[in-house]
């Protein structure tokens, strides 16, 4: 079973890198494939880990007279079940309630947890250094990098700054800050390159060390 395992791996493998000639019936079969199995998947995970513990076990329970708290469950059923009145063209207007309701949870839930994310922390995280420097415990090197850092900073957001007209020494300052942009979209789009050409190399291995050994070892 494991060797029928690694061949099943290798073909579509193969399947899926055969996009790289062109458009074929083998690509989208794995293609296809994939898509299934994932939806499938998150359904499956969403009724075990989500219906039945959240809303099919209290209900129960109020049912057969255990928890009668449990009928409470039905206000949050009934307005998920509205998102099914996209199905019919006469009712199709009740799924804006629940998905108002979703949109108002998610904002409120996650505004300040990206204030705190990407506001606070990248405040704390930019000063933080000179606290270093003002005890003297930092080395020369450290240094460079806190006000380097804080430098891209300023010259960063003075670029995002339209309130001024952006010229004179406001200009260059900008300037500056589009050139840490440059560099920063640049070494994320490097890291994601890596990343790529990581699982490539994964994959050509699994090809030539386990596929290829598997065949190997059958004769």
């Amino acid at each position: 079973m494991e060797v029928f395992g690694i061949w099943i791996a290798a073909f579509l493998t193969l399947c899926i890198y055969s996009f790289l000639y062109r458009d074929n019936p083998f690509y989208r079969f794995a293609e296809h494939l994939f898509v299934g199995m994932t939806v499938g998947y998150g359904i499956a995970r969403s009724i075990h880990q989500g219906f039945i513990p959240l809303a099919w076990t209290p209900l129960w329970a109020a049912i057969i007279g255990e928890s009668p708290a449990g009928y409470f469950k039905l206000i949050p059923i009934c307005i998920g079940l509205l998102f099914f009145a996209r199905l019919s063209s006469r009712h199709s207007w009740l799924v804006s309630y629940p998905i108002a309701i979703l949109i108002g949870f998610g904002s409120g839930a996650m505004i300040p947890n990206a204030f705190q994310a990407y506001i606070f922390e990248q405040t704390r995280g930019t000063i933080e250094p000179f606290g270093s420097i003002h005890a003297g415990t930092l080395s020369g090197w450290e240094i460079f990098e806190a006000v380097l850092m804080i430098v891209g900073v300023v010259c960063t957001l003075t670029y995002f700054f339209f309130s001024a007209e952006h010229r004179g020494p406001v200009k260059w300052i900008s300037k500056v800050g589009i050139a840490f942009l440059m560099i920063g979209f640049g070494s994320a789009f490097g890291n994601t390159v890596m990343g790529r050409v990581a699982l490539l190399i994964q994959r050509v291995d699994f090809l030539i060390n386990d596929w290829i050994g598997s065949i190997s070892a059958l004769f």
